[in-house]
Parts: structure tokens; sequence; C-alpha cells
């Protein structure tokens, strides 16, 4: 799995989340929990992983979809 975005907005992940399940991409929310268990401090942010055989096919569906700013550099 490799990390496409990392934020703490839950719309923004929510969103990109269903973009890639739509497109039949293998998708997972990592440190969900964690950013639960913290409360409302926002400093833990959750990361948007997919399969390493999509990461282009997903970074172009986010380019498209308007959320090309919000993508991790690749050697992130």
């Amino acid at each position: 799995m490799h990390e496409i975005i990392r934020s703490n907005d839950v719309v923004l992940l929510s969103f990109a989340e269903s973009l890639m399940r739509d497109a039949g991409i293998a998708v997972m929310i990592a440190d969900q929990s964690m950013s639960i268990l913290e409360g409302s401090l926002g400093m833990l942010q959750r990361r948007l992983l997919v399969d390493g055989d999509c990461v282009d096919q997903a970074r172009r569906i986010l380019t498209d979809a308007g959320l090309g700013a919000e993508l991790r550099d690749r050697d992130a």
C-alpha cells in the first residue's frame, strides 16, 4: 500500500475514498483510530493508502477530481 493523501479533513478523505472505490481501487484509511483517540487536537493525520499497482491511476483520478494539490509527493 502506498500513501497518496495525508490529511485531517475527514470530508476530503471520504470523498477521495469514494472515488477510489468507484474506480475499483483497493483503498485503506490508516491511523483513523489514532486520530479519534487524540480527540479534536488535529495533531495526527489520517493517511489514504492504495495498492501499489494502482498508484498512477489513483493519482490521475484524484487530480481529475480537483484534488491534485492534496497528493503526497511520490518520494514522501
